[in-house]
């Protein structure tokens, strides 16, 4: 009986410390949704720093607009996506700016989306590799 019980004190506490180890991905950012997204962001990519505004869709619950979505410009209509978790998806094939064709998505992290996506202006495919920090 002494060794089953010293057995479960020390298999007990390695049990706590296993389970405390564990995380899952999905849940890094409690608070992800459409509204952790929301707000301005600026963006470092490898040469140069811009701005993009993450808004609301209205007549969607989980989609939003990128403003300034690849450096296009905010003259342009904005860049959709939607959120799903932490993970923030462009609306596929979606033509942007002068003839931009995006698609990729983001993954939330604290204050920070790290986004990989692709463009293509009807010659060059470009993979593109940038992180958004909370301004």
């Amino acid at each position: 009986m002494k060794t089953k019980r010293l057995l479960i004190l020390l298999i007990f506490p390695v049990l706590l410390l296993a389970a405390a180890g564990c995380t899952d991905d999905t849940n890094q950012n409690p608070d992800a949704g459409r509204a952790a997204f929301l707000g301005n962001w600026t963006v470092t990519p490898t040469k140069l720093t811009y701005e993009v505004t993450i808004s609301e869709d209205p007549n969607s619950p989980d989609g939003v607009f990128l403003s300034n979505f690849a450096l296009i410009g905010e003259s342009y209509p904005p860049a959709s996506a939607s959120v799903s978790g932490s993970t923030i998806t462009l609306d596929p094939n979606q033509i942007i700016g002068d003839g931009l064709t995006v698609s990729g998505s983001g993954v939330l992290s604290g204050n920070r989306i790290t986004w990989s996506y692709t463009t293509f202006d009807g010659a060059d495919l470009n993979n593109v590799t940038e992180i958004y920090t909370r301004k």
